[in-house]
């Protein structure tokens, strides 16, 4: 199992909005490749995605604020 991008640390409690934000199941949020594979689409990631791995390769303290951010805009439009 090969990650796509470094892993991060969250919460688990956080999965679950995650996997809402990023519409994807919490099962690749935490790495289970296996569903990835059945799953997958094919042709470029999406603009999400790219984003994403853009986040992971930011400094722990720059991912924190971006979470921050990313938790406070969600929970304004619950």
């Amino acid at each position: 199992m090969t990650p796509c991008f470094p892993f991060i640390r969250v919460p688990a409690s956080t999965l679950p909005l995650l996997a809402t934000l990023f519409m994807t199941p919490v099962d690749i949020l935490v790495g289970h490749a296996q569903h990835a594979q059945r799953t997958g689409k094919r042709g470029p990631a999406s603009k999400l995605q790219q984003h994403m791995e853009r986040i992971s390769q930011l400094p722990k303290p720059r991912q924190r604020v971006v979470m921050e951010v990313l938790e406070s805009m969600l929970a304004q439009n619950r």
